[in-house]
């Protein structure tokens, strides 16, 4: 284990440039089963106390897709959504139809206004988020930050796929917490361990992101992802050109319902 609990590929065995995801990084450890069920209970309880309140906010990532498997097989009536920025990879959407023709589930999609999309890209150009972290933010703030607002009009919950062992600034996450704007957010994989979100995935044949076979362990935005190497934490592939404690894009921040609808990123 690297820094703040996050595997690096050089801990696992078998690493080799042709191996899967699931070959790579599915290991049955003890306790498994039992955090499976306490997840399990904890969405079913949140399904029963918030009702139409609670939403899942998914990235399409491996820990989302474990959670949107967790919802479907236990019949939970909790709505799905996500956050299509425009710059996502074509792996990345071509999970929406896989969930519908597996688990018969709509996912919602909340996209960027397109003329604010259109305005910072004229005004700072493609390449912006490479340019300062102030443009980096701004940039998420358009494409993420006030889609997400949108998303969570109206919720009194979300659930998101957030895990201690994902990095520093993580280390510490709660398995339910204030949001910042009165809601309650539900991180229901809190203490699961990489190794069991694809023994998850491999037991119950989950779809996931074929990105995740490249070595691309956390996948955002095209442009701010990139494949990680050996012996580097598995976040090290996000916003890489930035030092560790700024690799936020401000969706998990307490922010106001102001900050989250205008898209600001301070």
């Amino acid at each position: 284990m690297s820094d703040g609990g996050v595997s690096s590929l050089s801990s696992l065995p078998g690493a080799t440039a042709s191996a899967s995801a699931v070959g790579l990084y599915a290991r049955a450890a003890p306790g498994f089963e039992a955090r499976v069920a306490a997840s399990v209970d904890q969405l079913r309880a949140a399904a029963e106390r918030f009702g139409a309140g609670l939403i899942q906010s998914s990235s399409l990532g491996a820990e989302d897709m474990v959670i949107t498997d967790l919802i479907a097989r236990h019949g939970l009536a909790i709505d799905i959504a996500t956050l299509d920025t425009d710059a996502l990879h074509a792996e990345t959407l071509a999970l929406l139809p896989q969930i519908e023709a597996r688990y018969g589930l709509q996912v919602q999609v909340f996209r960027p206004v397109a003329e604010q999309v259109v305005h910072f890209v004229k005004s700072h150009g493609e390449r912006a988020m490479y340019e300062s972290l102030a443009l980096r933010k701004a940039c998420c703030g358009v494409r993420k930050l006030e889609p997400l607002g949108r998303m969570l009009a109206g919720r009194t919950a979300w659930i998101t796929g957030l895990r201690r062992e994902q990095s520093q600034n993580r280390a510490e996450v709660p398995a339910e917490e204030l949001d910042g704007q009165g809601r309650i957010k539900l991180n229901v994989l809190a203490d699961w361990s990489w190794a069991d979100i694809w023994h998850y995935i491999d037991t119950h044949q989950v779809p996931y992101n074929t990105l995740h076979d490249q070595f691309m362990p956390s996948i955002g935005c095209a442009p701010c992802t990139r494949a990680i190497s050996v012996g580097e934490d598995f976040r090290s592939g996000r916003w890489w050109w930035e030092s560790e404690d700024a690799k936020e894009c401000g969706l998990h921040q307490a922010r106001s319902n102001e900050e989250l609808k205008s898209g600001a990123t301070a």
